[in-house]
């Protein structure tokens, strides 16, 4: 069974440090509005060679991706948008299910030109990701899958019941009105229970996402995601089952402290051609975690 994020709840007692480790993209980097699918994204693309796509995940947006990104650039097209609702991008009053969204990312690439790409996908990220590969798949070179299960795939049914995942059902318009104003309140519960060590995400990474997902409708459509994944878990069954297991070489990378092992396990259920890895000393914020880590395991893999 997939391990969904287990981390001793007294790590939420731990203070943070107070370092600066928000990683800006370089300056070659330029960011633009892409319209598509009846909404906008914001969008950061820089580099040369083969395209990758990089998409975020819930408690973070695209900057998360800024390490992977100085990295992959000397030798990719690297396209990191904000996912609708979130970040930078527009914010549409629905449209959120991931089989939808994966629609928008497949109209960035087309805006640009790309007509395929590697992809690397953390969380939420990963849900849109399977949409896009079993959607696409013909587009979607390689995958790197990173900390995070698809709805209805595999021990979905359990694994939602984790007391850890309650945030699942959180939404609603009361609940809304309690996280207005607390925004920080309520993602350094993440940032803390689902990390190994919460000192490692630190203060300024979380004033950075907290300032974003204070923005008007920013927590609302955060909700929205995880709404949709009962219809998601639809989606993801009816793709699987017309469509096959995804032809594509694909990474699954669970976080030691976190998926582990379970990652690949999962994966397995919709892809031919898995290989599993674990990102050590790390728990479900990898990139604020173990980035060193984490980009080798990116960059190796794509390197093949």
């Amino acid at each position: 069974m997939f391990r969904p994020l287990v981390i001793v709840l007294g790590l939420l007692a731990m203070s943070v440090s107070a370092s600066a480790r928000v990683v800006a993209f370089p300056a070659s980097f330029k960011t633009q509005t892409i319209k598509t699918n009846g909404t906008s994204l914001h969008v950061r693309v820089g580099g040369k060679g083969p395209a990758v796509v990089l998409l975020h995940g819930f408690g973070d947006t695209g900057d998360m991706w800024a390490p992977a990104a100085i990295a992959l650039m000397k030798d990719h097209t690297v396209i990191v948008p904000d996912l609708r609702g979130m970040g930078l991008s527009a914010h549409p009053d629905d449209g959120y299910t991931k089989k939808n969204q994966a629609v928008d990312i497949a109209g960035v690439m087309d805006a640009l030109k790309i007509d395929k790409a590697d992809l690397v996908t953390h969380d939420i990220g990963n849900m849109v990701g399977y949409a896009l590969a079993a959607q696409y798949p013909k587009r979607i070179t390689k995958w790197v899958v990173i900390d995070a299960p698809l709805p209805g795939i595999g021990d979905w049914d359990k694994i939602k019941q984790s007391p850890l995942l309650w945030h699942f059902n959180f939404r609603g318009p009361d609940m809304e009105r309690l996280v207005a104003g607390r925004e920080r309140i309520y993602l350094d519960r993440f940032y803390n229970e689902l990390s190994a060590d919460p000192k490692k995400i630190d203060e300024a990474t979380r004033a950075h996402y907290a300032k974003l997902y204070a923005r008007p409708h920013a927590m609302h459509d955060a909700f929205e995601q995880f709404k949709a994944f009962d219809q998601d878990a639809i989606d993801n069954q009816a793709m699987l089952s017309t469509g096959g297991k995804l032809p594509m070489p694909v990474l699954a990378a669970g976080a030691e402290k976190s998926a582990g092992t379970s990652q690949a396990d999962i994966l397995r259920f919709v892809a031919s051609n898995v290989t599993g890895a674990i990102v050590p000393a790390s728990g479900h914020w990898i990139m604020e975690e173990n980035p060193d880590a984490t980009v080798k395991l990116i960059t190796d893999f794509l390197a093949k």
